[in-house]
């Protein structure tokens, strides 16, 4: 069990050991090489699979079999999707800022990979280990605003400039609350390094101490990732497709591409906070991390094809009249509830 739980330090060990010098600048550089290679991976591997899971989760909450044509129960058909996506024809509208127009979809899929790298998925297997960990994903994942904003100005297109303006309003109003939910574990932990918190887990998950900021955090997630309930950026009979509406081909799958992607970290981050990481007995620590992220990233998907979509007013509302003063509340009393135990253990 001790080699499972350690393979991939193992294998990063033994490639190292082909070096002269295991930590020279080429086997640093090769290192690197290999962590981004392994990213672009994940994400490209978590879209393929949660395409297919969300589709076969779609029909099972409406009492269908979902995809069941190509191979065994339809487990090919993201693939056969993904080969016709890329034959699709890749067309720029006329009128639109080319430069920004194309820029757009390649920041949105390169924000998870980003995201993605500071995450550790077991015991010493960060591909980069921050000391602000947290910190570097909040503010790498709030590039994302500036992307969608791209995309719908650049597309020279009513609907999907609307589109792009109801996801900066979103999006920012949802991080204030994403953002304190945090809080109350960073105050526990004094830390911000995602290692440090996943090790200070090791008798009890922070969603026992912290369930009020855990609720938080994946309502605001799903709203940071435009989920349903929250997926006005893309409502469907009010713009059309929002900031998408203009895309087609490879350009469009790498919003797809980086939807599913920005699900993925945004589960990850959840795994790592409140749900003890790669903490878990019996099994390989990088197999409770992956069956945690798989836990919520399937609560999204039901979320999504159970509950109607919302009101703009109302999730406004939520993100500034609820979901704020509550977070606002969990750090007061998280605050007052790590005084009164040094009260009680100084005394």
């Amino acid at each position: 069990m001790q080699t499972l739980n350690n393979l991939f330090l193992i294998i990063a060990h033994f490639i190292r050991s082909l070096f002269a010098d295991p930590q020279s600048v080429w086997a640093n550089l090769t290192m690197d090489v290999i962590n981004f290679i392994i990213v672009v991976v994940i994400i490209v591997l978590a879209a393929l699979i949660l395409i297919l899971l969300e589709r076969k989760v779609a029909g099972w909450t409406s009492m269908r079999t979902g995809p069941n044509r190509l191979g065994p129960r339809g487990w090919f058909q993201t693939i056969a999707d993904a080969l016709k996506l890329m034959g699709k024809e890749d067309v720029t509208p006329a009128g639109a800022d080319k430069i920004i127009f194309k820029i757009a979809p390649m920041i949105i899929f390169s924000l998870p990979m980003m995201t993605l790298a500071v995450i550790p998925y077991g015991n010493h297997m960060a591909p980069i280990d921050l000391d602000l960990g947290i910190f570097y994903f909040l503010a790498v994942s709030a590039i994302s605003t500036l992307a969608f904003l791209m995309a719908g100005w650049g597309s020279n297109n009513k609907y999907s400039l609307l589109g792009g303006m109801r996801a900066v309003a979103q999006m920012i109003s949802y991080e204030i609350p994403l953002l304190f939910s945090l809080l109350g574990v960073i105050m526990i932990t004094q830390s911000f390094n995602l290692g440090d918190i996943v090790k200070a887990q090791h008798t009890i998950p922070f969603i026992v101490l912290q369930p009020l900021a855990f609720v938080i955090y994946i309502i605001a997630g799903i709203a940071e990732v435009n989920r349903a309930p929250f997926d006005l950026v893309e409502a469907d009979q009010e713009v059309v497709a929002g900031p998408f509406t203009e895309y087609t081909g490879l350009r469009w799958g790498l919003f797809f591409l980086g939807e599913y992607g920005n699900m993925t970290a945004v589960s990850a981050l959840a795994a790592t906070v409140f749900l003890g990481g790669w903490q878990g007995p019996f099994l390989p620590g990088w197999v409770w991390f992956w069956m945690k992220v798989g836990v919520i990233i399937f609560f999204m998907m039901w979320v999504r094809w159970t509950f109607p979509r919302i009101r703009v007013d109302h999730l406004m509302h939520l993100a500034w009249k609820v979901l704020l003063p509550l977070s606002i509340l969990n750090i007061f009393l998280t605050g007052l509830g790590i005084f009164i135990y040094r009260l009680v253990m100084g005394g």
